[in-house]
């Protein structure tokens, strides 16, 4: 088997346009573990919802802490943290990751902001070194309310973010103003497809009015020398280093927890 290496043409994508997409970043097999994984955890079910300005509502489950299981086997796969590595020039680790859930007919939009927005005013983190790999869990579309990213907005800078409904947005006025002069790409993708993008790019989401779930997986990463200068109780971790795991150990890990479940499903 043959694992995505990240090439020198995409690293400087990334530095282009802030994003770039990888298909089959994880087999079919792979996606399939953690598609069933994902759909039968109970712990999903804690799964906090975040309300948008129509009313809907999306969920994400966070976790801060890794544990012997897919969704962390795939946070500290080789393909994922040496491309990080080599995005942002430095040691990462890992920050946090989270399911983020819109389910049929009724998952809510994301509005427009920045990763870092969060990160910079909630975590205390100095530099926008910092970027995500989302992972598709079912099939991204317009019609299910996929990510849409604004082409090369991580070249200005971190906008100001307030309250939006139950959400945390960027200066509206600002955005604007950018719509106005980036490209808006919806980014669609297939199970097992990966999306790598910076900390300020610009993204939101629409809501899923179509029948068809849209589950993803978001590794986030944060560099070494960027460790928050103060503890946040109860929020994402400061520098520790990550220790990575061979691209195999997905396959192995969510084989294991798979064959684990089923037997207590009995």
């Amino acid at each position: 088997m043959n694992y995505f290496r990240v090439s020198n043409e995409l690293i400087q994508q990334f530095h282009n346009d802030g994003y770039f997409i990888v298909r089959q970043l994880f087999d079919q097999q792979e996606t399939d573990l953690l598609n069933r994984i994902a759909k039968a955890d109970s712990d999903m079910e804690k799964a906090h919802g975040r309300q948008d300005t129509q009313g809907g509502i999306s969920k994400l489950r966070v976790h801060n802490d890794l544990h012997d299981d897919i969704y962390s086997a795939c946070v500290k796969c080789e393909r994922i943290v040496g491309t990080t590595e080599k995005l942002l020039g430095d040691e990462v680790y890992h920050f946090h990751h989270k399911m983020m859930v819109k389910e049929p007919l009724v998952g809510g939009a994301w509005e427009w902001h920045q990763d870092y927005g969060y990160w910079y005013k909630h975590n205390h983190c100095l530099y926008p070194d910092m970027a995500s790999c989302m992972i598709a869990v079912d099939r991204a579309t317009r019609e299910n309310g996929c990510l849409q990213v604004l082409r090369s907005s991580h070249k200005c800078g971190r906008l100001d973010h307030g309250t939006t409904a139950g959400q945390t947005g960027a200066d509206l006025e600002r955005v604007e103003a950018l719509l106005e002069r980036l490209e808006l790409v919806h980014v669609e993708l297939n199970p097992g497809d990966g999306l790598f993008f910076h900390c300020n790019v610009v993204h939101r989401s629409d809501q899923n009015r179509s029948p068809h779930p849209r589950w993803s997986l978001i590794c986030c990463y944060n560099t070494k020398h960027n460790d928050p200068y103060l503890e946040v109780t109860g929020g994402h971790p400061r520098y520790h280093p990550l220790e990575r795991c061979p691209d195999e150990t997905v396959r192995e890990v969510g084989e294991i927890q798979w064959r684990s479940m089923s037997r207590e499903a009995l």
